[in-house]
């Protein structure tokens, strides 16, 4: 049994729909026990929540022109995919009805000028059902036996709404109850991505991009034998090739690998996404749905053969750099305590940490939009630490970008920080911050955003990683 999941990009429109049943078509020709996740129609999550968002604002307008240009979108999908036939007028009755109820609810937030959590988890994930809908009648027409199956009924979470847990017992009695007699009858079920629900039926989401953790906590759940994560990119890469044109595809890495290079910016798969399969050691596989004879790369417990001593070098930008100093910090005790505990209910997450070694200064990278929340919530709960001037100030810096340095070939080998700092030195790029791992196959480094790329260039070049595959 296989997870197949495909990304917003490769459920696009109907040409990218009935290239994904060609590729589920040729999938079912060695296994015939699939699972489809999909995403929403590239652009639609982003539609639907900036139309509630202004909604919230009274804008009403906002809800009737995304109401009536996600119609018009979908209906052009389904009158390309689905003949004119039976199917056709209850399908589009379907689509019709699922997005009423979302200008109903918009206009609801409007006149009310208020977004519930539990309201806007249901719009966000409006856009999987549509094009799962789409997606199992374009199988059908494949000649594929499908059906769609709506994850809240498969997916049990918390009421973390935005970024729900799941719980993992009760999703895989759900899911093998509901998924299990569909593929003993041949069928293949296309399962919407992203949302869940809670045990009392409550819609949830699992955060931006969590269709591709929606294919990780199904594959654990069925015990799939591989999850193939289907999107526009030929896999991981040595490097993003619209910054060193050079840069390689990996053919394999690790699961510890994949998990630090998803975190530090290579788009291709959710950060959680490996979190299920780990425990199972189901491996994942990822593909570009564009270029389907492209071998991708693949995920699993091994690290593969190759001859370079690091796998990859990423950057995220788009960050600022708070940093808490003062003179009198040095052996005071619950500074980082209080501090992390500051960033923890601003509700920010933090991507990188630094302090010296004199105590005299604590760092942490944030997204740049909340900077200046995180900023505000520091210096509030350190209100204390600055009357006694143990703290003397709490800095943001921005925009700067971190610099990501993965593989396990680093770990036990000296030299690997000089050789990566010498190359950054040779490209004229300032060091603001590093962080290091206990577990050696991450070094990250800060430096200034527009300074990223040649960090990156620079380092891919010293380690001749455009070479490594051959």
């Amino acid at each position: 049994m296989q997870i197949l999941k495909f990304g917003g990009t490769s459920v696009g429109d109907a040409d990218r729909i009935r290239q994904l049943a060609s590729i589920v078509a040729a999938a079912r020709a060695s296994d015939s026990r699939l699972v489809v996740v999909v995403s929403a129609m590239a652009g639609v999550t982003n539609q639907l929540l900036d139309a509630v968002n202004a909604a919230v604002g009274g804008d009403i307008a906002a809800i009737a022109d995304a109401h009536a240009k996600l119609r018009r979108r979908h209906r052009e999908a389904l009158a390309r995919l689905v003949a004119p036939d039976a199917e056709a007028p209850p399908l589009m009755a379907e689509l019709d009805a699922l997005l009423d109820r979302f200008a109903r609810i918009g206009e609801g937030i409007a006149l009310v000028g208020e977004l519930p959590p539990r309201a806007r988890d249901f719009i966000a994930g409006l856009g999987e059902r549509l094009s799962a809908r789409l997606v199992s009648a374009a199988l059908r027409g494949a000649g594929i036996p499908s059906a769609p199956f709506d994850a809240d009924r498969l997916i049990i979470t918390d009421d973390t709404f935005g970024a729900a847990v799941p719980d993992m017992a009760a999703t895989a009695l759900a899911t093998r109850e509901a998924l299990l007699p569909a593929l003993d009858a041949g069928q293949t079920p296309v399962v919407t991505g992203f949302i869940g629900a809670t045990g009392e039926g409550v819609p949830t989401t699992l955060g931006r991009g969590g269709s591709d953790y929606s294919a990780g906590i199904l594959g654990a759940a069925l015990e799939a034998d591989a999850v193939v994560i289907w999107t526009d990119a030929d896999g991981f890469m040595t490097a993003d090739p619209r910054l060193v044109p050079t840069a390689q595809v990996l053919a394999e890495i690790s699961y510890a690998e994949a998990g630090e290079l998803a975190y530090y910016g290579a788009k291709v798969l959710h950060p959680k996404t490996l979190l299920p399969l780990i425990p199972k050691g189901i491996p994942l596989y990822v593909k570009n749905s564009f270029r389907p004879e492209s071998p991708g790369t693949r995920v699993s417990a091994t690290t593969g053969e190759w001859r370079a001593d690091i796998k990859s070098v990423t950057s995220i930008k788009g960050l600022a750099l708070l940093t808490v100093a003062g003179r009198g910090m040095l052996g005071v005790p619950g500074i980082a305590a209080k501090t992390f505990a500051a960033v923890a209910a601003a509700g920010v997450n933090v991507l990188l940490i630094s302090q010296s070694s004199s105590e005299n200064n604590l760092c942490l990278m944030v997204e740049a939009a909340d900077a200046e929340k995180t900023r505000a919530a520091l210096i509030k709960a350190l209100t204390m630490e600055f009357h006694h001037a143990c703290v003397e100030r709490v800095d943001a810096l921005q925009p700067v970008a971190i610099v990501a340095v993965v593989g396990a070939g680093m770990r036990g080998r000296p030299g690997i920080a000089a050789r990566i700092f010498s190359a950054v030195a040779t490209a004229r790029v300032n060091v603001i911050a590093i962080a290091q791992g206990s577990s050696e196959i991450n070094i990250s480094f800060v430096v200034a955003e527009p300074e990223a790329g040649a960090a990156v260039t620079a380092i891919h070049e010293r380690f001749e990683l455009g070479a490594a595959a051959g």
